[in-house]
């Protein structure tokens, strides 16, 4: 399903770049995510049926819910317009492209200078959603456990002490306690079972499992040799091209960073923003794993550990208190961490992308770019300037 879902979306995008960079619910004759015709431009399909069920033929009913409709289209044209307006206006230190959709499946896309759904971003931090969805998708076989330890699926892991303690659950909200970063991560020609073992060796004092949040790429790395390892693979390609194939997701991404032989899995990745976007819209729509984990995922992890005043970049850029998920940024808006529920989460790169699904509005999207290293807040900033109108919007087409 989610192949043919993906081959939709990325010909919709096709059919719409060829009559301009932007494009929106305004598009005659668009297939909407099930295949079907969109015939309105509001993005609804008038076919004449009243709230009974019962076709209305050409009555009265008939004409006041066509009025209803061009007013509706006339409403959303107007604040599409003003959200390109904004993003065109808005101050960037790089070109990008930005994605949405809507609970109806209603989508809006805008891009700056040769930016497009299709251009190839280095993913930083992006990745480490995907990573963490991958993962699971280990831990929805059967083959793995959260409460796995890495010494269960790891040869040489130590059996004893405070490493010997971590869960897998620990890795993917980064509460591990391995909080020393190992340069290994980033060397191309490490071996990636060796470089797991010395993040166990510099971590050997580590602090007890559940206790600190501390965003590492470790915690990752680890994470990932587990679910390899349990999953029977003889590597991170190995496992993500299963992946792939099972869920038509990331057809042409690939983890190559430093290299495809030793991954980093918390931000190795290029991706691209339309098989980023099909992530998004799997993940919103429960598709690629049960509910219950994507709610697990997508909630509070961080189960009373203290973070660090220099443990946290979302707090460093945004002088907000977020929590951590497994894999994403639980979003909260305060100072004080005081949120409760699913509102927005989403999973920033330091090259300035912003992947996020707002729960709250029933939406998600993407800011797809490469900014220099350390603009993470400049994309966030971008969507902020908009996300008013976006809500608009959304609630707007929420089934």
């Amino acid at each position: 399903m989610l192949n043919f879902q993906n081959l939709l979306f990325i010909c919709l995008f096709m059919s719409l770049v060829s009559c301009g960079k932007d494009a929106d619910e305004n598009n005659n004759g668009a297939l909407n995510n099930n295949g079907q015709t969109i015939s309105s431009n509001n993005g609804t399909s008038n076919i004449g049926v009243s709230n009974n069920g019962t076709t209305t033929g050409g009555t009265s009913s008939n004409n006041q819910t066509v009025a209803t409709n061009n007013a509706t289209q006339t409403t959303n044209e107007t604040l599409l317009d003003e959200i390109r307006s904004d993003l065109d206006l808005a101050e960037v230190d790089v070109e990008f492209t930005f994605l949405a959709e809507t609970e109806d499946g209603m989508q809006f896309s805008h891009s700056t200078g040769a930016s497009t759904f299709s251009t190839s971003y280095k993913s930083a931090s992006t990745s480490k959603w995907v990573t963490a969805a991958v993962i699971l998708s280990v831990v929805q076989s059967g083959k793995l456990t959260l409460e796995a330890n890495p010494q269960d699926h790891i040869n040489g892991w130590p059996d004893a002490g405070n490493l010997s303690e971590i869960e897998l659950r620990h890795l993917l909200a980064f509460t591990s306690g391995l909080n020393t970063n190992a340069g290994c991560v980033n060397q191309s020609r490490e071996d990636f079972d060796d470089c797991v073992l010395e993040i166990a060796a510099l971590n050997s004092g580590s602090t007890t499992p559940g206790n600190e949040f501390y965003y590492s790429s470790n915690h990752m790395q680890v994470a990932g040799a587990m679910a390899i390892s349990a999953g029977g693979f003889e590597s991170w390609a190995a496992l993500f091209s299963d992946f792939k194939m099972r869920t038509g997701l990331f057809p042409t991404s690939v983890f190559d960073l430093p290299s495809t032989t030793n991954p980093r899995l918390a931000g190795g990745m290029h991706w691209t923003a339309v098989e980023y976007f099909s992530f998004l819209r799997a993940m919103f729509r429960n598709e690629i794993l049960t509910p219950e984990l994507i709610e697990m995922m997508t909630r509070d992890q961080n189960n009373g550990a203290i973070i660090p005043d220099d443990a946290s970049p979302a707090q460093a850029g945004t002088g907000e208190d977020w929590h951590y998920g497994f894999g994403n940024w639980i979003e909260c808006h305060s100072a004080t961490f005081d949120c409760k529920g699913r509102q927005r989460v989403s999973s920033p790169g330091a090259y300035g992308s912003y992947p996020f699904i707002d729960f709250e509005n029933k939406y998600f999207g993407i800011v797809a770019r490469e900014g220099a290293l350390g603009t993470f807040v400049n994309g966030y900033n971008l969507f902020l300037q908009v996300s008013p109108k976006l809500e608009t919007w959304a609630q707007a087409h929420q089934n």
